[in-house]
């Protein structure tokens, strides 16, 4: 193989075998082939774009750059959820263990934050002595005995896409639909599940700006995963106001645990209840939606779910006490009500800007390397279409002295919209996506 060829191909807009493909990730991952041409490959691939056919050899040639997680000696089906960020989403923490309740292994390899987007390992990090660098064995071991593990990407995962995505950072080219679906595909298929629901996030605190965009992904997911062997399907899901009333890390688990005990918001609750049930087809464990409703809701009112999530916790280190008493999970030193300024009716909240004004309490990393204060956030957030009263806190900010409370307060006030009139609730799940031809 001659890089350069190969460079050459793509660049006039011709596909690449999959050999090619598998050579060309082989030697970049060994040093073989260095940053500068990766980087030439990896603009004639955002400029051209890949087939279906070129986009699934590559996620497996990225998959294959490292280890693949054998759970063969679990005897029930595996399955996993991928989210692609937003605000306030902390539906793993919540479909984890409820999904678990129900006879399905959830082997769940997750991510940290950077920018205004949170990261479930910060999330659960909050938690005092959670681990999330369990080896594979006692990954394997903690799947095998709770049927549920949340832990980050191991140094052996992919590490063609570690070092690919950092290229891929300072190169302009992040924003490449084929190189995106591989980069996250590559991850989940390393898990060793059987199928994979994602839930791909359109507007303002989201990746993906439009609906448009969300589905183009979507469908390239639910495509190559199809390729590759697995049963995927896609949810479209507005982010343009935050998940739940609560964002930030240990504000998040402590909404997360409420969840588990019934007592979760509406719009959290159908998001989490609906993937889980799309999770619980594909495993075949229900036949249709009311049926898996039915089941995971059960887990929920008999405070299964909630105990599953406990000894989770337990088996990573984390003190399960922790879960039960949250004033033991970090607390900011002070909270701030944010009032109404008139009364009204809720047109508008602006997750970016929410996420901005996180970001500036501390709760997240404006660079990789900074540390998270995992007791700043938010909570108690309205939603689009409710009505206030002038002078009630529209959210309630928590803060530690090193915070920059008085900007974040100012984008928390720019963020939300009050108008005279009455306004409708957004509807949260748009669309679903299934493989060409399937009805499940």
């Amino acid at each position: 193989m001659v890089p350069q060829w190969l460079i050459e191909k793509k660049r006039d807009k011709r596909e690449l075998s999959e050999g090619e493909i598998r050579d060309f990730i082989n030697g970049y991952t060994t040093g073989e082939i260095p940053d500068y041409q990766m980087a030439a490959m990896t603009m004639a691939i955002y400029l051209n774009g890949m087939s279906f056919e070129e986009t699934s050899f590559l996620t497996d040639a990225m998959m294959h750059s490292g280890k693949v997680i054998d759970t063969s000696h679990i005897k029930v089906p595996k399955s996993d959820k991928h989210s692609t960020g937003g605000i306030g989403d902390k539906v793993s923490l919540i479909l984890a263990p409820l999904v678990a309740c129900c006879g399905v292994a959830v082997p769940m390899i997750s991510g940290r934050g950077l920018g205004i987007t949170g990261g479930t390992l910060d999330k659960l990090e909050s938690i005092p002595g959670y681990r999330v660098d369990l080896s594979e064995a006692e990954f394997l071991a903690t799947l095998e005995e709770h049927h549920c593990s949340m832990i980050g990407q191991t140094h052996d995962i992919a590490p063609a896409d570690k070092r690919w995505y950092a290229l891929r950072d300072v190169t302009a080219t992040v924003p490449s639909i084929p190189l995106i679906t591989a980069s996250i595909m590559c991850k989940k298929l390393a898990e060793g599940i059987d199928s994979l629901v994602l839930d791909v996030k359109w507007g303002k605190g989201a990746f993906m700006k439009t609906r448009e965009k969300a589905d183009h992904l979507a469908r390239n997911m639910v495509e190559v995963g199809t390729r590759m062997g697995k049963k995927v399907n896609a949810l479209i899901t507005d982010m343009n106001q935050p998940l739940g009333r609560s964002a930030g890390n240990a504000v998040e688990v402590v909404e997360a645990v409420e969840s588990l005990q019934g007592k979760g918001p509406d719009d959290l609750m159908q998001l989490t209840l609906y993937l889980s049930a799309r999770m619980l087809i594909l495993a075949d464990r229900v036949n249709d939606t009311e049926e898996a409703l039915e089941m995971l809701n059960g887990h929920i009112q008999s405070g299964e779910a909630f105990h599953k999530f406990k000894h989770m916790v337990a088996s990573h280190g984390g003190d399960p006490n922790a879960i039960v008493d949250l004033s033991r999970l970090p607390e900011a030193e002070s909270r701030h009500p944010l009032p109404a300024p008139t009364d009204g009716h809720v047109a508008e909240v602006d997750a970016d800007l929410i996420g901005r004004g996180i970001q500036l309490l501390g709760a997240g990393r404006m660079k990789t390397e900074d540390t998270v204060d995992h007791a700043v956030g938010i909570s108690q957030l309205v939603k689009v279409g409710e009505r206030v009263t002038k002078g009630n806190a529209v959210l309630t900010i928590h803060a530690n002295p090193a915070s920059k409370l008085n900007e974040a307060q100012t984008l928390f006030e720019q963020a939300i919209v009050i108008v005279p009139e009455p306004v409708d609730p957004v509807p949260l799940i748009n669309e679903l996506i299934l493989p060409e031809g399937s009805s499940t």
